[in-house]
Formats: structure tokens, C-alpha cells, sequence
């Protein structure tokens, strides 16, 4: 089943886990508690969301006064999936009350990348019983039940935010790395729906690769304006490649949101958050071209990338891009309810 190539993918994508734990595989013996030790979370209780447009969170952040923070007059939602925070070696699954835990991820991804939102869309990004980092090492089938519970958390969040939250608004579906896996899976779930076929503008699905045939009807958006397509890409040094499997993947220019070979210099790079989140973007920070599946880029135009060695730049997916991002959503809402008038 396509589903069971995604999960070997995440399995098998050593080199992404490597650059955030910096271990080795470990032994599954280490692991003390079992998959359902923790109870599924009740998505009624606002604690349960790292981010809501009524609460006041890290989502809500902007980097500069140049930015504002419009989800109290946004037309459209996003439901975004966090990436994996979790980097336990004896738990499968994270609890949903661990304090420091949340504290790291609403201070990382949903400040650095959630926030990319909050110019034109409400944000909803659920907590969930994410896989350990650690899982991603593992040769045992218990390590596909890690995902699989913590998918069955997003999957019950998505279900109460179509029937709590949106009331039928257009919304954008977006993750990063665990975060986008569980989103292909639920895109592979729900893709013949008429809340993806209606109401989707479209989907950002960044450090995962995505496949044409994982879908039977959703294709890849060809332009900066498209909508009711996704959008895939994972960030590489230029001239480094992880591993086969790539290839054939789909990627998106995040510069020029095409899917061919086509440069993009770094011109066309309206800005980046670097190291500081509060100082303004810094523009022409990379440039980037598709090769093979994955988004090439040169080494960073900033004054620290002479002391970075790394080849890998997936935790700067959103980063590296931010502003482009940022300016992509708000084009496709437009063109989106550019479309919807017209019918």
C-alpha cells in the first residue's frame, strides 16, 4: 500500500534523523512503555493546540514590524502539522501534558514556522502523540505503530477542526518533516473528499519526499498561483544528494514555485530568518534550483554560513524561504477566491 511506502520512507531517512540527534541506532530493548501508555488526546481542550486563532500563542509571532499579524480578519485557515520534537529512547510516543516538551516546540517550529501564516490565514496546529525521534532508527514493526498512533492523533484533530473550527472556510493544509508524512497520509485519506475537492487552496508539504502516484487525483502545482495542488520540497547544499530514493520525488522551487530545473537566483529571494527570529528577514539569503527531487542551494548569504559545514538544511525548510512563503500563501488565497467568484 502506498501508506506502507511512505512509513518506509520515514523509517529509512537516516540522514534527516541524524542531523537532529546526532546518535546512533539504538537497540528497541531501551524502549520501557508501550505505544498506548498515554491516553488520545481530547481536541475539545484548547491546551491540546499548540496553536489557535482565539488564544494567544507562538504562531501569532512576526519577525519585524514589517509583518503583521492578521488572523483576527483572515478568510482562510491552515491546519498545520508540527514536525518531530520528540527525542526520547524510551518512549514510542510523546505525552501531550510534557511541559519542556511543548515549551520546545511552540518556541521552534510554531514561532519559526507556523507563524509564516499569520499573515493571511487563521492558524490551528494540534499537539499530538508524536513519534520519538528515536523511532526513525528502529527495525521492528513497533516503530510503524509509533507513527500510526501519532497519525491517528492528527487525523482526529483535522476531524474536530472541520467540525468545530472552520464552518466551511477555504483552508491550506501544511507540515514539516513527521509533520508532512502525517499530512500525506491524510491527504492519501482524504483526497476524494469535497472538503479537500472544495475547500483546499492548497498544501505545503516540506523535508518529506512526496511521489505523484502516492495520490490518485492531487498533482503538483505547476506556478506561484495554482490552487487545489500541493507544493513538496527538501533542502540540500548544492551538488550533495541523500540517497536514491529521492529521485523521481516531486520539489518545488520555493523561489519560483515551478517544478522544473528553472534557477532561481538570489535575487528572487525576498528573505530568510537567520539565527534571530525578531530581526528582519534577510533577503537574497539563498538561491535554489530542483535537481532530482531534491532543492539544491548554495551556502546561505550570511556572514555565519562560513563556519556552517552541514549538507543538509531541513530544518531551515521554511526558513531559508520565509518570506516567499509568506507572499505564495496570500497569491494562491487570492487566485483561489478569484476562482470561487467566478463559478
Amino acid at each position: 500500500m502506498k501508506r506502507n511506502n511512505l512509513i518506509y520512507l520515514s523509517l529509512n531517512w537516516i540522514l534527516v534523523v541524524a542531523l537532529l540527534s546526532g546518535c546512533a541506532r539504538i537497540d528497541d530493548q531501551y524502549f520501557q512503555y508501550p505505544l498506548n501508555s498515554y491516553s488520545s488526546p481530547d481536541y475539545n481542550l484548547e491546551s491540546n493546540w499548540a496553536a489557535l486563532p482565539a488564544k494567544a500563542d507562538f504562531a501569532d509571532a512576526t519577525p519585524s514590524y514589517q509583518f503583521e499579524d492578521n488572523q483576527a480578519s483572515a478568510r482562510v485557515d491552515v491546519f498545520f502539522i508540527h514536525p518531530t520534537t520528540f527525542r526520547s529512547k524510551k518512549e514510542w510516543n510523546a505525552s501531550m501534558n510534557k511541559g519542556f516538551l511543548n515549551w520546545t516546540t511552540d518556541r521552534t517550529t510554531i514561532k519559526h514556522q507556523a507563524s509564516v501564516f499569520n499573515g493571511s490565514c487563521r492558524i490551528y496546529a494540534p499537539r499530538y502523540r508524536q513519534a520519538t525521534i528515536q523511532a526513525y532508527f528502529s527495525k521492528t514493526d513497533r516503530a510503524n505503530k509509533a507513527f500510526e498512533l501519532a497519525y491517528n492523533d492528527v487525523k482526529a484533530a483535522f476531524l474536530k477542526y472541520l467540525e468545530v473550527y472552520n464552518n466551511g472556510r477555504p483552508f491550506i493544509l501544511a507540515g514539516h518533516s513527521q509533520g508532512s508524512s502525517h499530512l500525506i497520509s491524510l491527504l492519501m485519506e482524504f483526497e476524494e473528499t469535497d472538503v479537500i475537492k472544495n475547500q483546499m487552496v492548497t498544501a505545503y508539504i516540506a523535508g518529506m519526499p512526496v511521489f505523484e502516484d502516492y495520490f490518485k487525483h492531487l498533482t503538483p502545482c505547476k506556478n506561484a498561483s495554482e490552487t487545489g495542488c500541493y507544493n513538496a520540497w527538501s533542502t540540500y547544499l548544492n551538488g550533495y544528494f541523500p540517497a536514491d530514493y529521492y529521485k523521481g520525488a516531486v520539489s518545488t522551487n520555493p523561489l519560483n514555485w515551478k517544478i522544473d530545473s528553472d534557477y532561481a537566483s538570489y535575487d528572487e529571494n525576498k528573505g530568510g530568518i537567520v539565527f534571530r527570529y525578531k530581526r528582519k528577514p534577510k533577503p537574497n539569503l539563498v538561491d535554489a534550483k530542483n535537481v532530482d527531487g531534491v532543492v539544491w542551494v548554495k551556502k546561505p548569504n550570511y556572514w555565519m554560513s562560513k563556519l556552517i559545514k552541514i549538507k543538509n538544511f531541513h530544518i531551515a525548510d521554511y526558513n531559508l524561504f520565509w518570506v516567499n512563503i509568506r507572499e505564495n500563501v496570500a497569491e494562491r488565497i487570492a487566485a483561489f477566491e478569484e476562482e470561487k467568484a467566478q463559478q
